[in-house]
């Protein structure tokens, strides 16, 4: 295994994690060659075969993908969903980020539903992993101890965060999807979004039939990193801090045969050891990673280290990451296996076969989540969903359409972690739960776009509330948010 210790540098003082411990780091290293490539070719012009015609196109197959294609075609419309990969739920699956982040508010109230209730509901019972109803928003000391160390408790309150099997979930997407009467097309990478007259009429995509072409009414962005707007000439933002880790990658790996319990309580009855054993770590692999829980006790999950400083736009970058990740998990599994309690028999199992990207590009939309909003606890005028806040210092989190609608772009919508946000919010927007959220708000705005032939950005919010409360979301008061929306067409004095 190549030596990479010394030329890297760990990143102190910026981590996510509440209970496990996790180095970011950056380096100036990279184990291929530079790139000789200068100068241009010029492509031929051709013409393009159109697969197909639909109102709705959703692009990229992740949690939100799957909530958008699953909410317009319960709502009536003719859909499509374009996924590169061979399975669905993005990053939760292929990328293996089981762990579902928090879906309760800090008084243990389930403030993420549609889609994302539905879909854990039609989970086999030994696929979920998490507290029982009973104990959502428990300060007992006793619970939020046990499930502190199987990540679903913080800031002391037991949520709703459940850990998941990755293969259950690739099946179960699948045929929500086939039952609610949405086209999948697997194995193919949508490249380049059809516009006219400024306005998305459907997609360019590639398979191994070569380029073709999808038409619809509708396109919603969900590929995770705005391929489709970007490319369409939207505007976005990229700033976020280089070192913080939502803006690190890794591979997620998977190690079996272990003793999950024995490890957690190792670690908890010894913290001075367990300190030990990661400067240990430290030393012999130059960076560290201690496991997450899986939905089983014999399956250990690893979501790092995290590598900061790389671009997932830039394929040179990507490739790097990987070569590391898995020098990493070869170089994990040994160490676990030879220092680690609860690990003596542990194995390589799988590494993820995405990669996991936390932030790229975020749509400049029509609105935004920001920070200064978090205080207020009160509804957005255009609210279309709700999440839970960072910490309990704050409320729950309103969510305006606005954020899924480009500022002058037409005929498409973004949902998931590439949301109109600023880079505060999109620390805990980008999460899976947040993504069905997301992705459930533009599916449905979408199908009513196309069925009433409007642009997203005339569809009227009052009516695609009220379809958003038929497939099951959780939204805040009407009259609320009607006084929100009285409030803001009030004259300024």
């Amino acid at each position: 295994m190549a030596d990479d210790k010394p030329k890297m540098q760990r990143i102190e003082g910026h981590s996510e994690d509440r209970f496990l411990g996790s180095d970011v780091f950056e380096s100036s290293s990279h184990n291929i060659p530079p790139r000789n490539g200068t100068g241009t070719i010029r492509e031929e012009a051709r013409d393009v075969d159109i697969y197909h015609k639909c109102d709705v196109a959703v692009i990229g197959g992740g949690p939100a993908g799957c909530a958008a294609a699953w909410a317009a075609a319960k709502a009536g419309a003719d859909v499509t969903l374009v996924e590169r990969y061979n399975c669905l739920g993005g990053l939760s699956t292929g990328g293996l980020v089981m762990w579902i982040d928090r879906m309760t508010d800090w008084e243990g109230n389930h403030v993420i539903q549609g889609f994302a209730r539905e879909f854990i509901d039609r989970m086999p019972p030994e696929a979920v992993a998490g507290p029982p109803k009973v104990d959502w928003g428990s300060k007992d000391p006793m619970k939020t101890g046990y499930w502190g160390n199987r990540t679903t408790a913080f800031h002391g309150i037991v949520c709703w965060a459940p850990t998941l099997d990755p293969e259950r979930m690739k099946l179960n997407a699948q045929e929500m999807l086939l039952e609610a009467g949405v086209r999948i097309v697997f194995h193919s990478w949508g490249s380049r979004p059809i516009i006219e007259d400024g306005a998305a009429k459907g997609i360019v995509f590639e398979s191994k039939a070569g380029r073709q072409a999808l038409m619809a009414k509708v396109v919603v962005d969900t590929t995770g990193d705005g391929d489709m707007f970007a490319r369409a000439g939207a505007e976005f933002d990229t700033d976020i801090e280089e070192g913080d880790v939502h803006h690190s990658m890794n591979t997620a790996w998977m190690l079996g045969g272990v003793n999950m319990d024995r490890w957690i309580n190792w670690k908890v009855l010894y913290p001075e050891q367990l300190t030990e054993l990661m400067n240990k770590g430290r030393e012999q692999l130059g960076f560290f990673q201690t496991p997450y829980v899986s939905w089983r006790p014999d399956i250990a999950l690893f979501l790092g280290p995290r590598q900061s400083g790389l671009s997932a736009l830039d394929v040179d970058d990507l490739t790097e990451v990987e070569i590391r990740s898995h020098r990493l998990m070869e170089g994990h599994a040994q160490f676990f296996r030879n220092n680690a309690p609860g690990f003596e028999n542990a194995y390589s199992l799988q590494s993820a076969s995405q990669i996991g990207v936390r932030h790229t590009r975020r749509l400049g939309g029509v609105g935004r989540i920001e920070r200064k909003d978090w205080g207020n606890g009160t509804p957005v005028a255009d609210e279309v969903g709700i999440s839970p806040s960072i910490s309990p210092k704050f409320p729950i989190v309103s969510v305006p359409y606005g954020s899924l609608v480009p500022r002058a772009l037409d005929g498409l919508l973004a949902a998931g972690r590439h949301i109109s946000c600023d880079a505060n919010s999109h620390g805990f927007m980008r999460e899976i739960p947040q993504c069905w959220l997301t992705g459930h708000a533009a599916g449905a705005a979408a199908a009513v776009a196309a069925n009433r032939g409007v642009q997203p950005r005339e569809v009227d919010v009052t009516e695609l509330r009220g379809l958003l409360h038929e497939q099951g979301a959780h939204l805040s008061d009407d009259a609320a948010v009607k006084a929100a929306a009285s409030k803001q067409t009030e004259p300024a004095e």
